[in-house]
């Protein structure tokens, strides 16, 4: 997948545990372990939102496009 989410790192940079984010972001440890994998379809702004505000960083700083042969780049515009 060409987003990559880099969650697990700014976990680290604030030393905080995956537990403790989910609890302050109203979701469950399964759920946000997911995300930090980059194993989920999609994820609401606002759930972006509490991340952001709890971590105090910007999206920017949790997610990242890294082109490549799989994300069709090479092939031109679908119809």
């Amino acid at each position: 997948m060409p987003i990559v989410v880099t969650l697990d790192v700014m976990l680290a940079r604030r030393k905080m545990r995956s537990r403790e984010l989910a609890e302050r972001i109203g979701i469950t440890e399964a759920n946000l372990s997911l995300l930090k994998s980059g194993k989920v379809r999609g994820v609401r702004f606002e759930t972006l939102a509490r991340i952001c505000e709890v971590l105090q960083c910007q999206p920017a700083d949790l997610l990242s496009f890294e082109s490549g042969p799989e994300t069709g780049a090479e092939e031109g515009p679908q119809p």
